[in-house]
């Protein structure tokens, strides 16, 4: 069952954690008994094959029938909460392992330049003719160059191929990219559908099911997009529980806008802690919203200057790697037709 499905099964009710720590679980909980044939059932001692009544609750012990589980249950209370209390424990210590490691970069390098890609929307472009994400340095380094070499159309920084002239043929290429799994293609027909443009009606439904599509291959931006639908309502219920689920999701596959939004829920919470680790994580993947919650938490001395420090370098860190003369002269030629800013 694909990560996706095991997500919509649940309904995000069962844990706050990730699906593939539900799993673990299930596995750790029935590990013991697995390692004999024969089973012994807890109330009358019969051992047998036939022994395959759990639990309800724990699943940790073994019954012979219904009428033996009836009449244990009440010796067995005490074990099965202490059961269930230490799986939570583990389960809890297995999702913070999982949402606070370092999750991997959101877009891979620019393939032109092989330079760190901005987090900022208009620092780079996807290419509907090769399927390709192109950093704003390289796009307007192309266009100067067949510019200055008086071409007339223009072709995809990559693969060359001679670029759309109307948002129609661009809107038709992403269509067809979509039909042949680009998850990165599905999301961008889902957000003209949520935002009602280049010929798409503004269709919440629609996009969230395009969101869905795109999240089911990976797309970390695309759980961001379901996580922010259950959090503000938008065409759904608002669900805090499934927005911070999604948005958990989104943030271990390396999106810096959930990671931010999941520090905001742990601050309103009063978990200063873990908001703290969570600002930290979003601020290295560029995430300037993140450095000024730290800065506020700075200043309302929750957080150390030490974490200051730490939250300013590692920013700017994030900008060293992303910064080039390339990029900085095409966000000086950004107007209101053509943006190639990349720094917030």
């Amino acid at each position: 069952m694909s990560t996706l499905n095991k997500i919509c099964n649940d309904g995000a009710s069962k844990s706050d954690g990730v699906c593939e720590i539900n799993d673990m679980l299930q596995s750790m909980n029935t590990t013991d008994n697995n390692d004999s044939d024969i089973s012994k059932c807890a109330n009358c001692g019969k051992e047998d094959n036939d022994v395959t009544n759990t639990c309800n609750k724990c699943k940790s012990v073994m019954y012979c029938n219904a009428a033996c589980k009836k009449k244990h249950r009440h010796k067995h209370k005490k074990e099965c909460e202490e059961h269930l209390r230490l799986a939570a424990e583990r389960a809890a210590k297995l999702h913070d392992e999982t949402l606070f490691k370092q999750p991997p970069l959101e877009y891979e390098d620019c393939p032109i330049c092989f330079m760190r890609m901005p987090l900022l929307r208009t620092g780079r472009r996807y290419q509907s003719c090769c399927g390709k994400v192109i950093c704003s340095g390289c796009i307007y380094a192309n266009k100067k160059m067949l510019s200055n070499n008086n071409e007339d159309h223009d072709v995809c920084p990559f693969c060359r191929i001679p670029s759309p002239e109307s948002d129609e043929e661009a809107t038709e290429k992403e269509k067809q990219r979509a039909e042949v799994g680009d998850a990165l293609a599905i999301l961008i027909v889902g957000g003209s559908y949520d935002r009602g443009i280049r010929g798409h009606p503004q269709d919440y439904a629609k996009a969230l099911e395009l969101f869905y599509r795109s999240a089911e291959l990976g797309n970390a931006l695309a759980y961001y997009n379901i996580g922010l639908y259950y959090e503000i309502g938008k065409g759904v219920k608002i669900d805090e529980k499934k927005a911070r689920y999604y948005y958990e999701v989104a943030a271990i596959r390396g999106n810096p806008h959930a990671r931010h939004n999941l520090g905001e829920f742990e601050e309103e919470a009063g978990n200063i802690d873990r908001a703290i680790k969570h600002h930290m994580i979003a601020i290295a993947g560029g995430s300037i919203k993140s450095l000024k919650s730290i800065q506020e938490l700075f200043k309302e001395r929750y957080a150390t200057k030490e974490d200051y420090t730490k939250a300013l370098r590692s920013y700017q860190e994030y900008l060293e790697e992303i910064k080039s003369s390339q990029r900085d002269e095409a966000a000086v030629r950004s107007d209101k037709y053509e943006t190639y800013k990349y720094i917030e």
